[in-house]
Formats: C-alpha cells, structure tokens, sequence
C-alpha cells in the first residue's frame, strides 16, 4: 500500500531566486558596511572580485554598473573603484514622473509634504531674515483676496511655501521640495486634490508672515499646523471615499 504524504506536513525553505549580480551587488554593499569604508576609500577592483566570489567578470561588471547608477562608486582612472556618498534626490527625482504614479503613491507624498512643512517651522523661524519677511510680504499681496471657501490656486501656493523653504537654510529640503511641485501641479490639474474641507480652520499666507515677524516659534508652527488644516481634512475625505 502506497503511503501518501503531504507537502504541507514538511518544512520547507524559502527559495533564493536572487541572480548572480544581485548577490554579488549586496555582497560589495556587505562589503563597505563591515569594512566602515567611507567616500574616496578603494574596494577591490573587477578581477579581485571574479577570484574572490568565483564568478564571471560579466557578472561583476553588471554589479559594478548598478552600483554606479545607484552613486555609491565611481571609477577613476589609473585607481579602480572607490566609495562615494550618493545623491539620493537625484535619484528619487529620476522615478517620481507623476503620470505614471499610483494614486495612492501621489497621495502619500502630498501628505509628506504636509507633515515636512510643518515640521520645518522652527527652522524657517530660526533661520528667517528681515528681507525674507519683505519678500513674503510682496508675495501675498499678489495673492487672492479670499481663500476660504475654493481650493487655493495652486501656483500662488507654491511660491509662498517655496519661499519657506528657501528660508529654511536646509539644501536637501530645498531641493527635495523643486522635485516635488511638478508632483503638485499634476495633482491638482487631474483634481486628485479637490474636495472642500469639511470646516475650515484657516490661517491666511498673509496672517503667517505676520506671526513669523512678530510673535514665537511655536506660535508660527501651530499656525502652520492650522493653515495647512484644510489639505488635512481633503485627504482625509478622500482616503475615505
């Protein structure tokens, strides 16, 4: 009598189906962590690598190459491949074409938008000039009179808040905030962004400077807080939906 045994009553592994140049990618990562390697240090060049791991040169050129793509080495001439520190924004920027995000992708970025300017408040505060607080000035008095009741045009929002984060000091944030208006722009021109807040809590661009100018961090971040209410509640309603 034939005995039958089940597949689920035995243990089984998890099959690695990671390639060649995968493992040998993570191990060159595995490589710079152990060793503490920093930018401008060497690690082996090509043909150590083949004798070391005992595998193709192809293959450790492929790895060589995503690595570069990735900017964490580069080679240089008459001294082999070296570590450098990768310009991580530089690579989002490269992916974050906003046509071919999810929905739900583009959303979670509007509400790290919401959660960064909040955060950086005391920064902007800190970091704020006289001529800076000039400058918002002129910048909302080309804005609409009335904000309240329509959702507030969008390039009028841009220059304010870019401006803060011009004022913040911080290049990264800089930087990371230029990559994110065409993501905005493109929210709301397909109107993913549309919905009225349910109440409104609003603080005008205008009543922001003031309370940058005159009164104290933590007044200014929790008028922040209120200002960006409206974008909290949208998303909200249409995380609900």
């Amino acid at each position: 009598m034939t005995t039958s045994i089940s597949l689920q009553s035995q243990k089984f592994s998890p099959i690695d189906t990671s390639t060649l140049v995968d493992k040998v990618e993570v191990a060159i990562i595995d490589h710079l962590i152990d060793r503490k390697l920093k930018p401008g240090d060497m690690i082996p060049k090509e043909m150590e690598l083949v004798k070391i791991l005992g595998v193709s040169r192809t293959v450790v050129r492929e790895s060589f190459n995503r690595l570069k793509t990735l900017g964490l080495i580069e080679s240089i001439k008459h001294k082999g491949p070296v570590i450098r520190s990768p310009d991580l924004l530089t690579l989002l920027k490269k992916s974050m074409i906003p046509g071919i995000m999810t929905r739900g992708t583009l959303l979670d970025i509007f509400e790290f938008r919401l959660a960064l300017e909040v955060g950086m408040a005391d920064l902007v505060f800190m970091r704020k000039k006289a001529s800076d607080i000039d400058e918002l000035y002129d910048i909302v008095s080309k804005e609409p009179k009335s904000t309240k009741s329509v959702l507030f045009d969008a390039e009028h929002e841009m220059k304010f808040h870019g401006k803060l984060y011009d004022i913040s000091g911080n290049t990264t944030v800089k930087e990371f905030q230029s990559m994110l208006l065409p993501l905005f722009r493109y929210m709301y021109e397909t109107k993913i962004i549309k919905r009225p807040a349910k109440s409104i809590k609003h603080i005008t661009h205008k009543k922001l400077v003031d309370i940058l100018k005159d009164d104290t961090p933590e007044a200014f971040r929790n008028a922040m807080r209120l200002h960006l209410d409206n974008h909290f509640q949208r998303l909200d309603n249409i995380r609900t939906e």
